[in-house]
């Protein structure tokens, strides 16, 4: 099989796709750009998406998948730090369902995040019953009574046992769960980079998110009853969590933080 095709009419020898592979899978030949190696190929497809002249094809990025970049506003200085800066840890959650087309589009955005090595390795389970995430909240607060943390969240045990508030999904009405095999040792970092692309395009759906941190640790204790709940299996691992729904409140700033600590090296 040939990894990639060249046309030959267009291609000017430029050297942009070779330039650019970093795994030396390119070499310039008589008729253009020439495969070295097909197995040191990892489908970044910085090849197809370089090339000025759409002269080079690659079959683990194909050239008919990518979008035309040439009409696409950038955001500038400032519209890009606020997009950021506004990104907010959604604690307070609408009772209104979310649909599973959004839903659909929120994890979509998740696969396309950068990965080790472009390694991806993450599936996601999409939870939309309530019923059973409150299984699991009480499950979760059961393990947590017998858990060394117990003295930093006393406060949210007492409170879910005396008033049911909800401290780990705060009442969300979706819960989005990465997992990736129990032997991929890049399943976590991964799952970090993913949902942070998610968590940032949540609000252009409307929606708002949060990790779901106190779940993610008890579902990573050894044989927990979360596992069997939510039907993970044996060969895989849970990496991340966030819980997602429409925010009950509106934020009307932007929120400073610590001042830049950083040192510059010349």
């Amino acid at each position: 099989m040939n990894l990639i095709t060249v046309n030959e009419e267009k291609c000017i020898n430029c050297g942009l796709c070779i330039n650019e592979c970093s795994e030396g899978v390119l070499k310039m030949g008589s008729h253009g750009p020439e495969v070295i190696e097909n197995t040191r190929c990892f489908a970044c497809g910085h090849c197809t998406a370089i090339c000025p002249n759409t002269a080079i094809d690659n079959k683990k990025s194909p050239l008919k998948d990518q979008i035309d970049l040439k009409d696409f506003p950038k955001l500038n200085e400032k519209q890009a730090e606020y997009f950021l800066r506004s990104r907010r840890s959604i604690r307070n959650y609408k009772t209104e369902p979310v649909s599973k087309e959004k839903l659909t589009k929120l994890i979509d955005i998740a696969r396309f995040a950068p990965t080790a090595g472009n390694s991806q390795g993450l599936s996601f389970i999409v939870v939309q019953n309530r019923q059973l995430l409150e299984q699991a909240l009480e499950l979760s607060i059961q393990m947590l009574e017998n858990s060394p943390l117990r003295p930093l969240v006393e406060e949210s045990i007492k409170s879910y046992r005396k008033d049911g508030h909800d401290s780990v999904f705060r009442s969300a009405p979706n819960l989005i769960i990465a997992t990736s095999d129990k032997d991929f040792p890049s399943g976590r970092n991964n799952a970090v980079s993913s949902l942070t692309y998610l968590e940032l395009y949540a609000p252009s759906l409307g929606l708002g998110s949060c990790w779901a941190g106190l779940f993610e640790h008890c579902i990573g204790i050894e044989n927990s009853p979360l596992l069997k709940l939510f039907n993970i299996a044996e060969d895989k691992k849970v990496v991340g969590a966030v819980m997602v729904g429409y925010p009950k409140y509106s934020y009307k700033r932007l929120v400073d933080r610590n001042p830049l600590d950083a040192t510059f090296i010349e």
